[in-house]
């Protein structure tokens, strides 16, 4: 709404405002992109136009809408998964997020999962059984390996230590 919004007090048309997508329908000039640019800035959001960030954008956005978001697990694996819904072969798509990024996709994917995993664990309604089961974990212990190797505890160490922290002056 927000985007629509902006769009409007510029005076620009658009066929469809999505999340993190626009399409407009005017071509714009270099001070109208400027203008709607800041705009957008003013309410903490950024104007990307260039086709390789918007790319890198849209392989973040449905990897955290896989992880956080989704409660189907994808019948294969992830590279096939993108690949599939965004038309590139999946070497294009790493060596571009590694590039932009700095990080490979592998490595979003996981730090997305084990924050999950620890949302998860602080919810404290799931067994580390379920979670697993539910992030798509071969098993516990490769869940666990994981979480050690990304945040230096255990799961059931980092539990420990939500429950152990003091209470806020609100929880009183």
């Amino acid at each position: 709404m927000a985007v629509k919004s902006e769009l409007e007090k510029s005076g620009l048309h658009h066929t469809k405002v999505e999340l993190g997508e626009t399409e407009i329908m005017e071509d714009l000039s270099a001070d109208q992109l400027d203008k709607l640019n800041t705009s957008l800035k003013n309410i903490g959001l950024e104007l990307l136009y260039d086709k390789k960030y918007i790319m890198v954008e849209k392989i973040k956005t449905i990897i955290i809408e896989l992880v956080h978001f989704s409660e189907d697990q994808i019948k294969t694996n992830l590279s096939d998964y993108l690949c599939g819904k965004l038309n590139h072969n999946y070497t294009y798509l790493s060596n571009l997020f590694s590039e932009i990024r700095g990080t490979s996709i592998e490595n979003f994917y996981l730090s997305n999962r084990i924050e999950k995993v620890k949302e998860l664990l602080v919810y404290d309604e799931l067994s580390l059984t379920e979670i697993a089961y539910k992030l798509n974990y071969s098993s516990v212990a490769h869940l666990s390996n994981q979480f050690k190797k990304m945040t230096g505890l255990t799961p059931s160490h980092f539990k420990k230590l939500k429950n152990n922290r003091p209470y806020d002056i609100g929880d009183v």
